[in-house]
């Protein structure tokens, strides 16, 4: 069976503070840099979704667009656009995980898995913070997990 990976992406503006409660202003300052400004700051993210499945025979579609138009929709764009991350998602609330684009994909890469339609597998996430960083991640242990 003839397999294909497929990469959609997704547009969403979030702000976010990188902070640790438990260290000092100075130690947060020295670690976070200007990422620890009490208000935060933002970024207009993009997110790209690479999923693998096998082409249908009568579609010509390893994934229906549709269905991953859907997933991201409900699992980020819903829950991130136009919000604080520390403040919108309790996982990374205050003394939670610090909102970095490693455990955002770390956070999202579970949800996003579970919601795919059968036969399509998530391969990798990749999230734009601006147009001179972008995090990879392949899956693994959701972040904070033992």
């Amino acid at each position: 069976m003839a397999t294909a990976s497929l990469t959609r992406r997704v547009r969403f503006a979030a702000a976010h503070r990188y902070h640790r409660p438990e260290w000092s202003e100075a130690e947060n300052r020295r670690v976070f840099g200007a990422c620890n400004n009490p208000p935060g700051h933002g970024h207009n993210y993009v997110l790209e979704l690479t999923v693998r499945g096998v082409i249908d025979p009568a579609t010509g579609f390893a994934a229906e667009l549709e269905a991953l138009d859907a997933l991201l929709e409900r699992e980020v764009v819903r829950v991130l656009d136009h919000q604080h991350i520390n403040f919108a998602v309790p996982a990374f609330a205050e003394g939670g995980l610090v909102p970095t684009g490693e455990n955002l994909l770390a956070y999202l890469w579970p949800r996003l898995a579970a919601g795919l339609p059968p036969g399509v597998t998530l391969q990798r996430l990749r999230l734009h913070e601006d147009e001179t960083l972008y995090v990879d991640y392949f899956g693994g242990a959701e972040p904070g997990a033992a």
